[in-house]
């Protein structure tokens, strides 16, 4: 069986998570899907794996039925194949946050500009920039983009001690990027929210950037962790399995 892998996130408001929790639980485990979900006050985040018709059905229904009531209709979805499950079981949790980062006092809704992968390229050429990769260490080991700055996390969370540490009049111009986007649109907000003025970043993270640009025109070096079994994706999304646990190590 070929399975169809989603990783998905939105930043929206939902006040209801912990009631929403059961019924997204009960239609995924209904539809033959595992993996990942979390559910926050601040929206949802996740990655899970299904077959190509139980994934197209659950991801119609959280944007248009009634269980978000609308408030999915612009859910950032990625999708790619696996040969075989990358995840063992279904998880549906709530959290504080859909991505752990300072318990919930940056506001994602002031995050930076994005930026689409078509545009990306041109924004590298900028003068000056300081383009942030904002993943973790063993993360930017795997690949990044010629130039990035890797700050050498540990943890995402540790994003905010870097920028402390930053003078925003030194960096006029800024760019990041992650794996799906979530993350940047957190250390955007936090970075905007400490005085740093033009803050770009990329539009739908690294999948979908070597998803959209032709191999031949890529700035990407490497290859992308991915949270699952999988490991890591190359160009076009296609699972690298050359990569073995023991990297992560």
């Amino acid at each position: 069986m070929l399975y169809t892998v989603a990783a998905l996130y939105r930043f929206v408001p939902l006040p209801d998570a912990a009631d929403l929790r059961d019924a997204l639980e009960e239609r995924c485990a209904a539809l033959g899907i595992l993996g990942t979900l979390l559910l926050a006050r601040e929206g949802i985040n996740g990655t899970i794996a299904g077959s190509a018709a139980g994934m197209a059905t659950l991801l119609s229904e959280m944007r248009d039925g009634p269980l978000f009531g609308g408030r999915l209709t612009d859910l950032d979805v990625k999708l790619s194949s696996a040969d075989a499950a990358p995840f063992g079981h279904l998880k549906v949790r709530v959290k504080r946050e859909i991505v752990t980062f300072d318990d919930g006092a940056t506001d994602a809704g002031e995050a930076g500009i994005p930026v689409p992968p078509e545009a990306w390229n041109a924004l590298l050429d900028t003068p000056g920039l300081l383009l942030l990769d904002t993943r973790n260490a063993f993360e930017v080991n795997l690949g990044t983009f010629e130039g990035a700055t890797d700050p050498h996390l540990s943890r995402f969370s540790d994003f905010r001690a870097y920028v402390d540490g930053l003078d925003p009049a030194e960096h006029p111009a800024v760019a990041m990027f992650c794996t799906g986007g979530i993350r940047c649109e957190k250390a955007g907000a936090y970075m905007r929210a400490k005085g740093f003025g033009t803050v770009h970043h990329l539009e739908g993270g690294i999948l979908r950037y070597i998803e959209t640009i032709p191999e031949a025109e890529s700035r990407w070096r490497g290859d992308c962790f991915v949270f699952d079994h999988r490991i890591a994706l190359g160009p076009g999304l296609v699972e690298r399995p050359d990569h073995a646990p023991e990297t992560l190590r």
